[in-house]
């Protein structure tokens, strides 16, 4: 009987201490993120659905919005986060005309919509830079019921343009936080 109290203690002991440590790297994951959230602007295509139609007509849309914004924008060349922001809002009637224009060639018989606003996001890597999860602004860009896995990388600073391979995530339960 004292033996099973003695590894009872002892498996206490270290869920305890397992919880120490994870709590200690959360927290250490909310201060980077906190400190780089406001430095960067992602980009997020949410596709209508997870058909392989709806996911191919997403990639056009990340692909035509990306020319529009290497092209007309000039945000690629802004001096930081808010900057492209401040930009691409700017822009905004003529990304969302480029996306609708998108769709309309590929045949899609849905709409899109854009906003701008703090989503949450997974981890991301890119090259020897982590990028915790948590909320970061992003200019989202809603496609039809916008319910499929999504595609997102950094429009600042401008790693989308070197990273078109993003990962692939889905997070359904983001809320809008505002409308370009």
């Amino acid at each position: 009987m004292q033996r099973r109290k003695w590894i009872w203690y002892l498996l206490l002991g270290m869920n305890v201490t397992l919880l120490a440590l994870l709590g200690m790297q959360y927290g250490k994951n909310q201060r980077i993120q906190g400190q780089i959230a406001g430095k960067v602007l992602r980009f997020h295509v949410l596709a209508n659905s997870d058909t392989a139609e709806d996911q191919n007509l997403k990639l056009a849309v990340r692909d035509a919005v990306i020319e529009y914004e290497r092209e007309q924008t000039g945000a690629a060349d802004a001096f930081d986060a808010a900057d492209a922001e401040s930009i691409l809002r700017a822009h905004g009637d003529g990304i969302l005309q480029t996306v609708r224009r998108t769709l309309k060639k590929c045949g899609a018989e849905y709409d899109a919509q854009l906003a701008v606003g703090k989503f949450g996001f997974p981890e991301k890597q890119y090259g020897e830079t982590v990028y915790p999860a948590g909320e970061y602004r992003a200019l989202r860009i809603l496609l039809g019921e916008a319910r499929g896995k999504n595609w997102w990388c950094l429009m600042f600073p401008p790693l989308c343009i070197a990273d078109l391979n993003g990962a692939t995530i889905d997070d359904k339960g983001s809320e809008a936080g505002g409308s370009v």
